[in-house]
């Protein structure tokens, strides 16, 4: 049994996060005046800070889940999502409801083995939801692998088979091959839709990668 997988996330939500950041924001080491470092961070301390901030939707301590989306098999992309980042609290109930859906499939076809299959999955995707469960004290799926190795047949990342870490997106490999890349949404742009109210739209995006990543399994696989 295929389990195709793909995550949307979020930076921290916290207001005095993102203002940490900003405050922190430092010189470049070529900028020696006090007047020419004042004048730096007057024009780009918000900017910078607020790039750095982003970059905690990478990490599961600070960011947090706002869509999960699988496919079992051939069958329809599914997704669960949070209603908005006004009330992060319910991204425990997005993990808890994910995972009774993985055992509730897995308890209905308990002769197959379930293998996930996603685009980084295992540096991100997996790590990602098993420290946001850590973090937020929620027993995931016995199923799902967290602690899986790229060689093992639990899991299929079409990233680690590509064998490219630089330049091996899931929207250039699937082009490469031929395939539909991504529409009017990158994962660059999940922040920004969810805080303007458009999570549905993160949520159908999530959906579109689910069905790239299938595709793409399928050419890599030579079916």
């Amino acid at each position: 049994m295929n389990i195709f997988l793909d995550i949307e996330t979020l930076p921290a939500q916290s207001k005095a996060v993102r203002d940490e950041f900003i405050a922190n924001v430092k010189p470049p080491a070529t900028h020696k005046k006090p007047e020419t470092i004042a004048a730096w961070l007057e024009e780009n301390r918000e900017t910078e800070g607020d790039a750095a901030w982003r970059k905690t939707s990478f990490d599961g301590a600070q960011g947090h889940v706002c869509v999960i989306g699988w496919a079992i098999d051939d069958e329809p992309a599914q997704e669960l999502h949070i209603s908005g980042v006004q009330d992060m609290a319910q991204e425990i109930l997005l993990l808890a409801a994910f995972s009774s859906e993985i055992d509730k499939v897995c308890q209905s076809r308990r002769n197959e083995r379930p293998r996930f299959i996603g685009h980084n999955l295992i540096e991100f995707d997996l790590r990602f939801l098993f420290q946001r469960s850590v973090v937020l004290q929620v027993k995931p799926s016995k199923e799902i692998p967290f602690s899986c190795k790229p060689w093992d047949d639990s899991v299929y990342d079409t990233m680690q088979k590509w064998g490219a870490r630089v330049g091996g997106s899931l929207d250039k490999i699937s082009k490469a091959c031929g395939l539909k890349g991504k529409g009017d949404i990158d994962g660059s742009m999940v922040a920004d839709y969810v805080r303007d109210g458009r999570i549905v739209e993160v949520a159908e995006y999530c959906k579109d990668d689910i069905n790239m990543t299938r595709a793409l399994y399928k050419r890599m696989t030579f079916q």
